[in-house]
């Protein structure tokens, strides 16, 4: 079968007619020209209506294609200028490429494909083409996704800020995590009360078809959802409230470590800082004992470890009543503690209660473990893009892996 052949089936464009394929030696690539049918008229790049033609260019451009064999393929083509009555003269549009692209629709397609599996500059390397076509190609299946995807039907969301850049630059993600379904819905830059705001007017009023939304404890998330999908059961993420016990007893630990290396007494608490954030089940043989060995200690350390082993007993139960009554008693408890950081931690539960408590209400229905997952996710997809320097590109990456975007039906699809 000639390629001429493969091409009619699978990359046929009826105004146009393929010639002899050519391969050039030096480059190690095929080219194939494209001719117009004869008396066809050119589209207008415009307004997408035919007319006359106006001149010719002199010289052909190409369009590279999707590569057979690892080899390079190239359409040539002559592009002429359109007499168009209400456009002007314009150049020509082509069915085979968008604009000015150097690079066909269908090897775009192949790129994107390709680019969620490799990084961008793996995919260019592998395919003979350069990052920024690859960068194109993404952007152009991200646009037609957003365009063309499902936003129906959306009963729950989680609601994160995510470090994206360094030097403190975050930004805010919303993911549906409706039942079946786990993706990402929408990003903005920063983490302010107007980013989040900007989200509850893009998503409009389907706020209203939420069911359950998870986030964790920042102030502007909670005022906003609060005042946009007040009826939504508002789910505290367990992961970020265990965080903050864990980054309470670090700070105990640390200032407890200082006072005994003052006093000349013995350094126990060295090298213990994630031994005391580690659940007891995860931890090593090893580790165990030295856990052993700290807790007959009378320190502070090892109270604060105690408080946050006793808070991991609030997840066991089913009912909010109980839950509530454990919460209460717990905080009770720290507040007596006379330790800190830990009495902090109290104070915000104490605030944070009703929401806290809307986790037994949710339970079963969504998880706020969900959120964390795909936040582990995302930091991998822009760690394997080698960090990037622009939010829209990090954007157009992250839709492109986690957005589960539509993509249009292909003749072909070139895997």
């Amino acid at each position: 079968m000639q390629l001429k052949t493969i091409l009619n089936r699978i990359e046929k464009h009826p105004s146009f007619v393929y010639g002899q394929p050519k391969f050039e030696e030096g480059a190690e690539s095929i080219v194939i020209p494209l001719s117009p049918r004869a008396k066809s008229r050119p589209v207008c790049s415009g307004c997408g209506r035919r007319g006359g033609i106006y001149d010719t260019a002199s010289l052909p451009r190409r369009f590279q294609f999707v590569p057979i064999w690892g080899i390079a393929v190239f359409f040539l083509y002559t592009m002429r200028r359109v007499n168009c009555p209400a456009c002007g003269v314009t150049t020509e549009r082509v069915p085979w490429a968008v604009g000015k692209s150097p690079v066909t629709t269908s090897f775009a397609w192949f790129l994107a494909g390709w680019a969620k599996r490799l990084s961008w500059k793996e995919t260019a390397e592998s395919f003979r083409t350069s990052w920024e076509s690859v960068f194109r190609a993404v952007k152009m299946a991200v646009t037609w996704g957003l365009e063309h995807r499902d936003l129906s039907n959306i009963t729950a969301i989680g609601v994160d800020e995510v470090l994206w850049h360094r030097g403190h630059k975050y930004m805010t993600v919303v993911y549906d995590i409706s039942t079946g379904r786990r993706r990402i819905l929408w990003m903005g830059k920063d983490r302010k009360e107007e980013t989040i705001r900007s989200f509850f007017d893009f998503f409009g009023e389907r706020a209203k078809n939420l069911n359950y939304v998870c986030s964790d404890m920042w102030k502007p998330y909670l005022k906003v959802i609060a005042e946009k999908a007040g009826q939504a059961i508002h789910v505290l993420d367990r992961f970020h409230i265990m965080a903050n016990i864990n980054k309470a007893i670090d700070k105990v630990r640390a200032i407890e470590a200082k006072e005994l290396k003052e006093k000349g007494l013995e350094p126990v608490l060295k090298s213990k800082r994630w031994l005391l954030v580690k659940r007891p089940e995860n931890l090593t043989e090893k580790q165990a004992t030295s856990m052993n060995e700290l807790i007959q200690y009378n320190l502070k350390t090892v109270k604060a470890y105690l408080l946050k082993e006793e808070f991991q007993r609030l997840w066991d139960y089913t009912s909010p009543v109980w839950a509530g009554k454990f919460l209460d008693q717990w905080c009770k408890v720290t507040m007596r503690s006379q330790i800190e950081p830990m009495k902090k931690i109290a104070k915000m539960v104490r605030r944070h209660r009703p929401l806290i408590l809307n986790w037994f209400r949710a339970k079963g229905m969504i998880s706020a473990g969900v959120v964390e997952g795909l936040n582990n996710k995302l930091k991998l997809t822009t760690r394997k893009a080698y960090g990037f320097r622009t939010f829209q590109a990090t954007e157009i990456a992250l839709y492109h892996t986690m957005g589960d975007l539509p993509e249009p039906e292909r003749t072909h699809r070139f895997c």
